[in-house]
């Protein structure tokens, strides 16, 4: 067996023995990967996949906002701007019982047809989660523009 043939298993070795060190993620790291999950959704158009990550009885804007509004408002934000890019700031998850937690982040989002955006915004997120068989799903949400001075 040469060399380069040992190297696979090796490293196939190696990884496994990583994950299984690693544990379970903690409640932070798993909304925090949906969370860009999300993100990575909208910036690729997949409004569908996005909208998996949202509970079917959703409340946004202090309950002004069903789960099926949000869907025609990503439509909607999907088809105005060719390409819309999000940055993430920090994200603080808290967890606020068996099973439900809090994340708490600020996020730019940006717009445009091509690769410059003409538009862009900083909003504050606040929103809730719960665990439902295995996998976490938005429950609520509310966002608030962030006026420039407080960006800066």
């Amino acid at each position: 067996m040469s060399r380069r043939s040992l190297v696979l298993p090796a490293l196939l070795a190696c990884c496994a023995g990583l994950v299984a060190c690693g544990g379970q993620l903690t409640v932070e790291q798993q909304i925090i990967a949906v969370i860009r999950d999300m993100e990575a959704r909208i910036e690729a158009g997949e409004r569908r996949p996005f909208m998996a990550h949202i509970s079917e009885d959703f409340s946004g804007q202090n309950d002004s906002m069903n789960r099926e509004q949000v869907r025609a408002l990503m439509i909607m934000q999907l088809n105005r701007y060719q390409r819309l890019q999000g940055q993430l700031f920090p994200i603080q998850v808290i967890e606020t019982g068996e099973g439900t937690a809090s994340a708490h982040f600020r996020a730019l989002v940006t717009g445009g047809p091509n690769w410059i955006p003409e538009s862009g915004q900083v909003f504050a997120f606040d929103t809730q989660w719960r665990r439902v068989d295995g996998e976490w799903l938005l429950t609520a949400a509310d966002w608030d523009p962030v006026p420039l001075e407080e960006v800066l």
